[in-house]
């Protein structure tokens, strides 16, 4: 076995359960498969989970990670196989296709996230304060933090930006409802947490939060995802499902690929020595040695037994194809003072921009400040408030929505790509239809498959394939990260990095901004769209030097402030008597300094992080909030000097 990997070994039983101080097996898959027709997407595939484990799993789309997923909350069984879990382990589960209670508001569907822990305080409540069972419930409540329940409930609530609890959830967008879902699937505090694709539809802010949290996260979770920033945070131990079989990994995922690209190298040496020897030894027995004696017998068995040998696998990497765009003319779309107003509220205004060939711009900011409005005025399908959109005689813009196209579940993956033509234009040429659909890993037995019986990971290449082939010079693409596996990423990056006419593209997914972008629009919020030259982390470098320049131009003039108004009070003429302070006034000017002296003390604690060189990695995706607490620290210190001023200014008069 190659260094740095294992293939786990089948587990039979579970360890017996240790203190909590100790590590244990919580569940274990012992030889599980599962088919989908002929097709095994496990084959007897073993993994043990222990107490703690941070796993991030990764494999391609349709390989079967969703199909384990469910296995491991119990939702589906194996064909053969066993899986076997810790008594009484409580497991939390948030599917790709996540189904909420549409009857109920948000804060119910997300309280039912917490069930077990509100039937315990249901009975706790219920029963005697002097009986066995209302300690041992008192006990377990303690250790769920079920008392603090609600809080915690708002606190997730508010960073994961859910929507209003009492708003229904049949009123949501798809994002609203991926965030409520992801609220209800971690407030319980489950000791095992599976999580599939939690970062979908999230802002920074919020899948930084939800980072924070796994990274303080007491019990053990799963997670599959294509944020390779998140995965590289939180996963301490990285597990590939290939070929219907696991591979165990410790470490994140930069030491994952870095063990697999080892695994693959030495695969590629062996391969290369059997080649060797295989040719060396094929032309031998070409010769047709006469005589037969014990060693030439040796050496014919040798050579038959590694010419049956199979080579090591080889990945096949699915190759993206944008069909070569027309000629871009000299203005592509103008966009001057543009302003778009939703309802009563305001999005943006002001926006002024030149788009140039060439350019990849990658669109960035929270949810709801109006990236994808922005994205629909640009292609005429909004009409702006203000402003104007100018488009080039020769600009074909090519649209990839955040919904994307309707798939018809009846119709073949072929009848689908195709819409009834044989070929795809392909700039003055043309391919077939079934070459293209390759391209997109469509083997032949899967292109004339109903698109009902594809996987998750089959459909969003189906649904490319379909939209990529209309092509145009201008690509507009709404998230196109989400629910793409890594290794079609990585592809899709490529595809763009090459594409000869210009890119917009939104996304939340920070590797691939820095990948793909030459120029960043960032929604900042206030209706403030900001152009920065450059990837994404350059421009998050840039706030950071302008945020920490306005911080200290702030504290420098609330110093001048501070030392004229005291200079006015040395200077101010000694009044007559007035009234003296009560005794509530002088107590809180007694503390008055203390009080100063901590918020001085938070507004140096926020600056130093700012003047922090590890800032940007630490801190990046809380810009936002830091900047919003330092501005209310300076505030709240301006209002004490006032009253501060004031306390001692009734105190002189009346002394």
């Amino acid at each position: 076995m190659l260094k740095g990997w294992r293939e786990l070994a089948p587990a039979t039983t579970l360890l017996p359960v240790r203190s909590q101080n100790s590590m244990s097996t919580i569940i274990t898959a012992t030889e599980i498969t599962v088919r989908y027709g002929e097709r095994a997407v496990l084959d007897a595939a073993t993994l043990a989970i222990d107490e703690g484990d941070r796993i991030g799993l990764v494999g391609r789309n349709g390989c079967g990670k969703t199909t384990f997923l469910k296995l491991l909350a119990g939702i589906q069984m194996p064909d053969i196989g066993d899986i076997s879990r810790r008594r009484e382990l409580v497991v939390s589960y948030l599917p790709q296709d996540f189904m909420l209670d549409a009857a109920k508001s948000v804060a119910e569907n997300i309280r039912d996230g917490a069930k077990p822990v509100l039937d315990m305080i249901a009975e706790f409540e219920s029963l005697p304060h002097d009986s066995k069972r209302h300690e041992e419930l008192e006990h377990h409540i303690q250790a769920l933090e079920g008392w603090t329940l609600d809080q915690r409930i708002e606190t997730a609530m508010s960073h994961l930006n859910c929507p209003a609890g009492d708003r229904r959830v049949e009123t949501l967008s798809g994002g609203e409802k991926r965030r409520v879902a992801m609220c209800r699937a971690i407030v319980s505090l489950p000791d095992f947490l599976v999580l599939d694709e939690p970062t979908n539809h999230l802002d920074p802010e919020s899948i930084d939060w939800v980072a924070d949290f796994l990274e303080d996260f007491h019990g053990t979770f799963l997670v599959v995802t294509h944020d390779r920033y998140f995965l590289d945070r939180v996963a301490k131990r990285m597990v590939e499902l290939y070929d219907g079989k696991f591979w165990s990994q410790n470490g994140n995922y930069t030491d994952y690929l870095l063990a697999k690209a080892e695994r693959q190298e030495a695969d590629a040496t062996i391969e290369h020595k059997r080649q060797m020897f295989l040719k060396k030894e094929l032309a031998w027995v070409r010769q047709g040695p006469r005589a037969q004696r014990s060693k030439q017998k040796d050496r014919f068995v040798r050579y038959y037994d590694e010419a049956a040998k199979d080579g090591p696998a080889i990945e096949e990497d699915m190759e993206l194809v944008i069909p070569p765009p027309p000629q871009l003319g000299n203005r592509t779309v103008e966009v001057s003072h543009l302003g778009m107003t939703l309802g009563e509220k305001k999005l943006f205004s002001g926006f002024s921009y030149t788009f140039e060939n060439g350019q990849r711009i990658g669109v960035c900011g929270r949810n709801g400040l109006g990236k994808t409005t922005l994205l629909k005025a640009i292609i005429g399908q909004l009409p702006p408030t203000e402003g104007t959109v100018k488009i080039g005689q020769l600009t074909k813009f090519n649209y990839v929505d955040q919904g994307r196209l309707q798939l018809n579940e009846e119709r073949t993956v072929l009848d689908e790509a195709s819409d009834g033509t044989e070929f795809v234009i392909w700039g003055d040429s043309k391919i077939s239809v079934r070459s293209y659909l390759k391209r997109f890993l469509f083997a032949d037995e899967r292109i004339t498959t109903q698109v009902k019986k594809l996987s998750g990971g089959e459909r969003s290449r189906l649904l490319l394939a379909k939209i990529l082939k209309c092509g145009g010079n201008f690509l507009i693409l709404d998230e196109p990260t989400n629910d793409l596996d890594l290794p079609t990423l990585r592809v899709l990056e490529e595809a763009l990095i090459a594409f000869p006419g210009m890119v917009l593209v939104v996304s939340h997914d920070r590797y691939f901004l820095n990948r793909v972008c030459t120029n960043i629009l960032a929604f900042e919020g206030d209706g403030r769209i900001h152009h920065s030259v450059g990837d994404y982390d350059y421009y998050l470098e840039k706030k950071q030097k302008a945020t920490v320049a306005a911080a200290r131009q702030s504290a420098a003039i609330l110093s001048v402030n501070k030392s004229a108004a005291l200079s006015r009070e040395a200077a101010a003429p000694k009044v007559a008597k007035a009234r003296k302070l009560s005794f509530k006034e002088n107590r809180e000017l007694e503390g008055m300094e203390a009080q100063i002296h901590t918020v001085e003390a938070e507004v140096a604690r926020i600056e130093g992080l700012f003047a922090n060189p590890d800032f940007f990695r630490k801190h990046a995706t809380q810009v936002n909030q830091l900047t919003a607490e330092l501005d209310a620290a300076k505030e709240n210190v301006t209002k004490l000097y006032a009253r501060w001023e004031q306390l001692e200014a009734i105190k002189a008069a009346g002394a």
